[in-house]
């Protein structure tokens, strides 16, 4: 028994749970949107709120903040609240949080806001792929997940540069408000095409907590926030190392962004085919492929075109990577699962941090743009070690 009621419902209509699966993934398409429009904004938010463009970027910290904070706190708060219900409170509080992002008049307002957007995040993932998970029969899981996963993706690719497109065209404000939206329409169509669902009575917080001791939930977290941190290692110097290393002209950026997107609905769709495979074999491929990528890309940095490919294989393999760890956070956390999948969103954000700040480390020491390459295969060596750390544990006590 899950911690949040998802008793299978494997007899819905294809067409029932093709929908539902739709609505689902319409969340995983508002969060991702604003998780990445910030960056691309940030010129147009330090005006705004009248700060430098460095102190503008605390806004997307917080925002990570808010996931990292969010994704126990609410798994352990909302346990015995049936999944559906969950999922309704959780996309009003996001389209709030980006609301009140959109009318914040001032740099504190809008790190709060900021902050508050993030809280649902790591929640909304866990939940829904439970929820995906419980819609199909057991050898469809992966791919079930994959498509709620798929709205993160596509968001790089159609959300994040239309939002980006509005806010530098009609404002900053607007680009929130369009995820606010996105936000309101999730809430529809969760409340009109998934499933309901009975909440645990049982469900307890000590319960939720107790996922976090058990050692192969703890492995798999620090696996993903080291081994996927190489990702962003490179990922957040992209454009510099393009243009400086590879001496292309600043106006290609967008196709290198859009590749990285691109990169990332290929992978996800993969990483579902996958996971149904293996999704031990699945989180070995997908960091030793991503390790091999980055130090291909740190070495191909100054052929310029050449890193291309190579940016999107490294985000195929990223997006088989964090696939393989939702799913198995989902298994290993027993009677927690809610905690494990919401904790996965946590762990990536840690990476996330991580990447770009050992990334920086090595260019201010004066390693040039082509060291977080390095970096970030050093990081998913790491990552992998870790893995093989809990594969080991695994032989040894089942």
């Amino acid at each position: 028994m899950t911690t949040l009621a998802t008793e299978p419902t494997t007899d819905l209509r294809p067409r029932h749970v093709t929908v539902a699966l739709v609505a689902l993934a319409m969340g995983g398409f508002a969060i991702g949107t604003t998780e990445f429009v910030s960056m691309g904004l940030l010129p147009q938010l330090a005006r705004g709120v009248d700060v430098s463009i460095p102190s503008a970027g605390h806004a997307i910290s917080a925002y990570a903040l808010g996931v990292v904070v969010g994704a126990p706190t609410i798994a352990t708060l909302a346990a015995r609240l049936p999944s559906r219900a969950l999922l309704l409170v959780l996309m009003t509080a996001f389209a709030v949080g980006n609301a009140a992002s959109a009318l914040a008049t001032s740099y504190d307002a809008l790190l709060v806001a900021r902050f508050a957007s993030g809280l649902p995040h790591g929640a909304y993932f866990g939940v829904a792929s439970l929820v995906a998970a419980s819609m199909v029969a057991p050898h469809r899981k992966g791919r079930a997940i994959a498509s709620v996963m798929l709205g993160l993706s596509v968001a790089n690719v159609v959300g994040v540069p239309a939002a980006t497109w509005l806010g530098q065209n009609l404002g900053w404000r607007t680009a929130y408000w369009l995820v606010a939206a996105l936000g309101l329409l999730t809430v529809a169509l969760v409340a009109t095409f998934v499933p309901r669902t009975k909440g645990n009575p049982d469900a307890t917080w000590r319960n939720e907590l107790a996922a976090l001791k058990q050692p192969q939930v703890l492995l798999t977290l620090l696996a993903g926030a080291i081994g996927f941190g190489g990702m962003f290692a490179v990922y957040t110097y992209i454009v510099p190392t393009i243009t400086e290393v590879g001496g292309l002209p600043e106006s290609v950026a967008p196709i290198f962004l859009f590749a990285f997107g691109l990169g990332m609905v290929v992978g996800t769709w993969v990483a579902g085919r996958m996971a149904d495979w293996s999704v031990m074999r699945s989180m070995f491929i997908g960091g030793a492929g991503q390790g091999l990528l980055l130090l291909l890309f740190s070495v191909l940095a100054p052929a310029g075109w050449w890193t291309l490919p190579v940016l999107f294989g490294i985000t195929v393999t990223g997006s088989v990577l964090v696939l393989a760890l939702q799913i198995r956070l989902m298994s290993v956390a027993a009677e927690a699962r809610t905690m494990g999948a919401a904790m996965n969103h946590a762990a990536l954000n840690v990476a996330n941090a991580l990447g770009a700040f050992l990334g920086g480390l090595v260019v201010s020491a004066g390693w040039g743009y082509q060291a977080p390459g390095v970096v970030g295969a050093l990081l998913a060596l790491l990552g992998l070690l870790v893995l093989g750390w809990s594969a080991a544990l695994r032989r040894t006590h089942g």
